[in-house]
């Protein structure tokens, strides 16, 4: 692992010589694991990106879930919105780890499901993400926030979750942020797409997900400073909240555990563009036992019950 100045250095490196690697770092970008992809080690690594999920493999298996209690959510819950409610921030991404059973394992979950971004650390965690960090290509770049989720078989789900307030100004809120974020590193920065519904299937049932396409230009040299620009837009702003700093420390003192991976971004440098996923739908194991690692957006809006709710909805298998 490399701490952020070495990490920075060496994709900076990487990016100027046109060598394709893959990397991942930790929510904060404090630690990072940057790899060629010729020197990459399948049985340490490995990792998919728009690739199908196993099609000759489709075994029975269990998944069970112990969640916190709502009253275990309430403490910190609450925190977050008094925070808010001080003026200390606008939107938190409050997360917790949930104690899971399931007769699959890292490497199973790694092969069977579908997701836009896989990856198997190890024996350590496994991540399926359907949510897009920033993609470059053709000296352009993307970024893809994902905020609102809703379960589809609700009645009218889509409009629902179109027109509920709380959903609405959450999701305004990291569309802003993003959109600064991309203005420190581009040009010509734009909200191209505006709330737009993608599915996901799980094993339990189908969730519908809102996300905003922003859009801008990279200087033409921007190669050269591939790690210096990438490590200026971490935390990933839809994981973490606004304005970020403060909002980073409102997380550190609300949650119960140390995130470390999870929430952290991964992604392939191919020699000349980039694609990222923000690692959210994670697996980690702690010597015998699997958590699984979710969470949700905080507004003065939110509802108790229907934020702990979707911590829980959060919780599942995509295959």
């Amino acid at each position: 692992m490399l701490e952020r100045e070495e990490a920075i250095a060496r994709m900076n490196e990487l990016g100027a010589r046109g060598i394709p690697f893959f990397f991942f770092t930790d929510f904060l970008g404090h630690r990072c694991l940057i790899q060629p992809l010729d020197e990459i080690n399948p049985s340490v690594l490995r990792f998919a990106i728009d690739q199908p999920a196993a099609k000759d493999r489709k075994p029975a298996f269990h998944f069970k879930k112990h969640p916190l209690t709502q009253a275990q959510f309430h403490g910190p819950f609450r925190y977050v919105v008094e925070q808010i409610n001080y003026g200390n921030s606008y939107l938190v991404n409050l997360t917790f780890k949930t104690t899971i059973e399931t007769n699959l394992s890292l490497a199973d979950i790694y092969e069977l499901s579908r997701a836009k971004y896989k990856l198997l650390y190890q024996d350590q965690f496994v991540v399926f993400s359907p949510e897009t960090f920033v993609k470059i290509a053709d000296g352009r770049i993307y970024s893809y926030p994902m905020k609102g989720t809703i379960d589809a078989s609700l009645p009218n789900a889509e409009a629902q979750i179109l027109n509920d307030p709380k959903e609405t100004a959450e999701h305004v809120t990291i569309v802003d942020l993003i959109r600064n974020d991309l203005s420190q590193i581009a040009s010509e920065v734009q909200v191209s797409r505006f709330r737009f519904i993608s599915e996901v299937k799980t094993h339990e049932k189908k969730l519908l997900q809102v996300s905003s396409e922003i859009t801008g230009k990279l200087p033409a040299d921007y190669h050269q400073t591939l790690g210096s620009m990438f490590f200026q837009l971490l935390p990933a702003g839809s994981i973490s909240g606004a304005p970020k700093k403060e909002t980073v420390h409102i997380i550190e003192t609300a949650e119960t555990y140390d995130r470390g991976f999870y929430t952290g971004v991964c992604g392939l440098f191919d020699g000349k563009d980039l694609d990222t996923g923000v690692m959210i739908r994670f697996i980690e194991k702690e010597g015998d036992q699997l958590y699984y690692k979710s969470g949700g957006g905080i507004t003065s809006f939110s509802d108790e019950a229907r934020e702990y709710q979707e911590i829980i909805d959060k919780i599942y298998l995509p295959i």
